[in-house]
């Protein structure tokens, strides 16, 4: 390949990657409501400005800690909700469980909301206690909770998904995140000036 070959094919790496971490027009239907895209190879992708992105609506399910009781978004008014997709039999859920945990504790304004899948109730009850997580999940074998999340991927644990106080869409990771992902994220959007109520 030549000298300019490699610049070209530099400068084009540099933008692919690039695009795995910018925004995407693809969140919003006409309704308003958040309509996942297949992402194109992208495993990170935001939803800027704020007024470009889905709103997600009755998003709730059975509580892995309180059996018998319903928790979910409505669960959350007016805070940011960091939506973890998860398994006791994740590996990788293992490890960002923790993560998670230090953003429930320490980030403003913000709820960690996870929606266990495919998974013993009892296996799932146990793996919260053993690493003393102190969020709640949906108890959702089927995944059926997702529905609420159009065309989002079911497959994809560990995943997790960010909504602003609006509970809108403003970022997806399509891999295991950490705390150093996150708070940068619900810092920003704890900054977010608060939406205007509607006119009478």
């Amino acid at each position: 390949m030549s000298g300019s070959g490699r610049v070209l094919a530099a400068v084009l790496a540099a933008v692919l990657l690039l695009a795995g971490c910018s925004t995407s027009k693809d969140a919003v239907d006409s309704s308003g409501e958040f309509q996942f895209v297949a992402p194109g190879g992208q495993t990170r992708i935001t939803y800027d400005p704020p007024e470009s992105r889905g709103r997600v609506t009755d998003l709730s399910g059975d509580s892995l800690l309180r059996p018998g009781t319903r928790v979910g978004l409505d669960s959350y008014p007016g805070k940011i909700v960091v939506l973890n997709l998860w398994g006791s039999w994740c590996g990788p859920c293992r490890t960002e469980a923790p993560e998670l945990e230090f953003v429930a504790q320490n980030a403003k304004d913000t709820a960690v909301l996870g929606v266990d899948v495919r998974d013993d109730r009892q296996a799932a009850q146990d793996f919260v206690r053993d690493r003393g997580l102190t969020y709640d999940s949906i108890y959702d074998f089927p995944g059926r909770t997702l529905t609420a999340l159009s065309g989002y991927p079911r497959n994809v644990v560990p995943s997790t998904v960010v909504l602003d106080r609006q509970h809108r869409v403003a970022a997806v990771f399509l891999l295991p995140v950490g705390a150093s992902d996150l708070m940068p994220l619900v810092g920003r959007l704890a900054a977010e000036p608060a939406t205007p109520a509607p006119a009478p």
